[in-house]
C-alpha cells in the first residue's frame, strides 16, 4: 500500500474505533492501542515504524503545544510547586526506585544476567514520564475537577523533558561519557533551563507578529510555527525542545490568546488545534498498538511483570510523598485526588519511542525494550480501562457529563 493509502486507512479504523468506543463507553486511547495490536497481528496494513523521528517530527510537538495551549492557567499556577515536584525531584525518584527495585528483584529471581544498576536505571528513565492522554479523554466524560485534570496534565507536560534530558544524561555514562552528580546536575539545569528560554523568545516574537495581524488563518499559522519552530529551534541549540515547545505553548495559551487575539481568532485556534490533537492521538496510539512485539512480551512476561510493579511502587511513593509534604501548604489537593495521580500515571507513545530508539550499543537492548514496551501495555490495559470505576469509587467522580 502507498503512504497515502496506509494514512486515510489508519484514519478510517481511528473513526471506526472512536464511534464503537463512544457507543460502548470504552476508553477510546486504549482501545486504539487493542485494534492496533490486532491488526499488526493479522497484518491488515503495514503502517509506518513509530520512530524517534517520526514522533519528535510530527506528533510529539503538535500533542505537547496542543495541551500546554490548553491548559488552565490559573489552576496550572495554582498547583505549580506540586506539578514541579512531581516533574523533577519526582522523575529523579521515581527513576532511581524503578530501577533499584527491579534490578535487585531480577538478580534475586535469577531470570537474567548481564542487567547491571546502569541499565535498570535506563529502564527507569525511559518508563518515568507519565502520558495522561487515555486518563483526561476520559475526565472529559466525567465530572471531575478542573483542578485535578491540570495536576494530571501539567505534570505530563513538564516529566516529559524531564525524563528525556535525564535518559540522555544516563545513556552517556553508559556509553563511558564522563560524569559525576556535579556535571551531570549543570548538563540538566543547562538544558533544560535552555528549553525554557527558546520556548519563551520564539513564543514572545510570535505574540507580537499576532498583535500586528486580524486574520485566523494567519495567526493559527504562526501558533504551527510556536509549536513545531521551538522544537526545532531547542534541539537546533542542543537544549530540550519538548521543554522549549512546552514553555511555547503556555505562554501563548496564557497570555498571548487573551491579550493578541480576537475572540473569533481564540476560537479558530482552539478549534484547530483540538482537532489536531484528536488526529495526532488516534494515530500515534494506533502505532503504538502496531509497534507491540508480541513474541518478545511472551518471552518475558515475568521481567516485564517485575518490571511493571516496580514502576507503580516507585510511582505511590512520588505520590504520596508529594501529597504528604502539599499538605503542610496553602495550596494542597484534598487526599482523594492522589489516588487518582497514581494510577492515572499511564505510560505512552513517549516511553515506546524511547526504548525503541534506544543505540544498538546499549547492553541487554532486548530485555529493556521489552519491559519498557510491556510497562506501557499494562498500564493502557490496566489502568486506562478501571480509571473510570476508580472516579467513581473515591467520589472524586460519580457521573458521565456527557451521555457515552
Amino acid at each position: 500500500m502507498t503512504v497515502d493509502s496506509v494514512f486515510i486507512v489508519l484514519l478510517s479504523v481511528a473513526m471506526v474505533v472512536a464511534i464503537v468506543a463512544r457507543r460502548f463507553g470504552f476508553p477510546y486511547t486504549v482501545s486504539l492501542v487493542v485494534a492496533g495490536i490486532a491488526l499488526g497481528a493479522l497484518h491488515v496494513v503495514e503502517p509506518p515504524h513509530l520512530t524517534r523521528e517520526l514522533l519528535f517530527t510530527i506528533f510529539l510537538p503538535g500533542l505537547l503545544f496542543e495541551a500546554s495551549y490548553a491548559l488552565n492557567w490559573i489552576a496550572f499556577r495554582r498547583h505549580l510547586i506540586g506539578i514541579l515536584l512531581l516533574a523533577v525531584p519526582g522523575v529523579i525518584a521515581t527513576i532511581a526506585i524503578t530501577g533499584a527495585l527491579t534490578e535487585v528483584a531480577l538478580s534475586t529471581l535469577g531470570l537474567t544476567v548481564g542487567f547491571s544498576m546502569t541499565l535498570a536505571f535506563v529502564f527507569g528513565a525511559i518508563v518515568a514520564a507519565t502520558d495522561p492522554v487515555a486518563v483526561t479523554a476520559l475526565f472529559r466524560q466525567m465530572r471531575v475537577p478542573v483542578e485535578l485534570a491540570v495536576l494530571i496534565e501539567g505534570e505530563s507536560l513538564v516529566n516529559d523533558g524531564t525524563s528525556i534530558v535525564l535518559l540522555a544524561l544516563i545513556l552517556g555514562v553508559v556509553t563511558g561519557a564522563p560524569a559525576s552528580v556535579p556535571r551531570l546536575g549543570a548538563s540538566f539545569m543547562l538544558v533544560a533551563g535552555g528549553g525554557v528560554v527558546v520556548g519563551v523568545a520564539i513564543a514572545w516574537i510570535i505574540t507580537q507578529a499576532i498583535r500586528r495581524i486580524d486574520d485566523p488563518m494567519i495567526e493559527i499559522t504562526l501558533t504551527m510555527i510556536a509549536a513545531y519552530g521551538s522544537f526545532v529551534v531547542g534541539e537546533r541549540f542542543h537544549v530540550s525542545g519538548v521543554i522549549a515547545t512546552v514553555a511555547a505553548g503556555l505562554l501563548c495559551g496564557s497570555y498571548t490568546r487573551p491579550v493578541a487575539m480576537s475572540e473569533t481568532t481564540r476560537v479558530a485556534v482552539s478549534s484547530f488545534w483540538e482537532y489536531i490533537a484528536f488526529a495526532l492521538n488516534s494515530v500515534v496510539f494506533l502505532l503504538i498498538g502496531f509497534a507491540v512485539p508480541l513474541g518478545d512480551l511472551a518471552r518475558f512476561w515475568r521481567e516485564i511483570a517485575i518490571a511493571y510493579v516496580a514502576m507503580t511502587v516507585a510511582r505511590a511513593g512520588v505520590v504520596y510523598l508529594v501529597d504528604a509534604l502539599s499538605q503542610r501548604t496553602t495550596r494542597a489537593w484534598p487526599r482523594g485526588w492522589s489516588h487518582i495521580l497514581l494510577w492515572g500515571g499511564l505510560r505512552g507513545a513517549l516511553s515506546m519511542v524511547l526504548a525503541l530508539s534506544l543505540p544498538a550499543s546499549v547492553p541487554r537492548r532486548d530485555l529493556i525494550v521489552a519491559m519498557s514496551v510491556g510497562v506501557v501495555v499494562l498500564s493502557l490495559l490496566l489502568q486506562g480501562t478501571t480509571m473510570g470505576a476508580l472516579l467513581r469509587v473515591t467520589r472524586v467522580a460519580v457521573a458521565p457529563a456527557t451521555p457515552p
